[in-house]
């Protein structure tokens, strides 16, 4: 079953997909999922409420377009790009391990206009 996603934040829309992975099961059986956006450097989280364990293949460096759980945060993450903690090469790194849950579809740069405070939500693709 293909688990695609909308993320709504702000004035933004974009569609993603959800990885086969324990972590992103529990995520998709929660939608929708709302809250305030936060913003760290090309990221943004918002508290999801779940506390979820830290999986085998969990890391603190993703990709571009990468939906993320953080589990000191017990957010969802989706990364655009660097962070405070990334490095000179622009690598995303995230503040500490986080799950893998996704990506997103098309231009997760369009995330730029999102602040802190802005509405987001997650919910499954209609």
């Amino acid at each position: 079953m293909s688990k695609e996603i909308v993320i709504e934040a702000g004035e933004v829309t974009l569609e993603g997909e959800l990885y086969d992975t324990p972590s992103a099961e529990k995520v998709w059986e929660s939608l929708p999922l709302e809250g305030s956006a936060n913003t760290w450097g090309d990221e943004i989280y918002f508290s999801i409420g779940m506390e979820l364990e830290l999986e085998p293949d969990a890391t603190d460096t993703m990709e571009v377009g990468s939906l993320a759980y953080w589990p000191v945060g017990e957010a969802f993450c989706v990364v655009f790009g660097p962070t405070p903690a990334s490095g000179s090469d622009g690598t995303p790194r995230l503040a500490s391990a986080c799950n893998r849950l996704g990506r997103t579809k098309g231009d997760a740069r369009r995330l730029t206009a999102v602040n802190s405070g802005d509405p987001i939500r997650v919910k499954a693709k209609e």
